[in-house]
């Protein structure tokens, strides 16, 4: 089986599965591969987004290696210089951006098994990141 990301000619995409690209092909010159929208037949394969390889994969085109150290390093940056660390209050100031006494903005912070709790019970989605201690602590 092979899996194809199409498109038809009114931008609305969609997925398909056939037994192998010789099917497709014969599918689509029979009028067979239809948008299942709007119905039309004029359609075109996408770029796929998903791919699998093995670790044999000696291709020219094989995806860099990613540094995991400088990776997390820059999302510890990014969340340094984009998120208001609040602390404790974490819970406090989700809640209240949830019922509009203060404004959203991005927050970070702890908080404990039972307000994380709370939080899902007041439908606040939140996620946890561990981010290592700052340098200067002996933790």
């Amino acid at each position: 089986m092979i899996a194809y990301d199409l498109q038809c000619c009114n931008g609305h995409r969609f997925e398909g599965w056939f037994e192998n690209a010789s099917t497709y092909r014969s599918q689509k010159k029979k009028g067979l591969v239809t948008c299942p929208v709007c119905n039309d037949s004029a359609i075109s394969r996408l770029p796929s987004t998903f791919a699998i390889g093995s670790a044999a994969t000696t291709s020219p085109t094989a995806s860099p290696q990613v540094d995991m150290a400088q990776l997390g390093q820059k999302i510890v940056d990014f969340v340094e210089k984009n998120f208001d660390n609040v602390g404790t209050d974490f819970t406090r100031e989700a809640l209240k951006m949830h019922y509009g006494v203060t404004q959203p903005r991005n927050i970070r912070g702890t908080s404990s098994e039972e307000e994380e709790k709370t939080l899902k019970k007041e439908g606040i989605d939140f996620f946890k990141l561990p981010l290592p201690a700052p340098p200067d602590t002996d933790a």
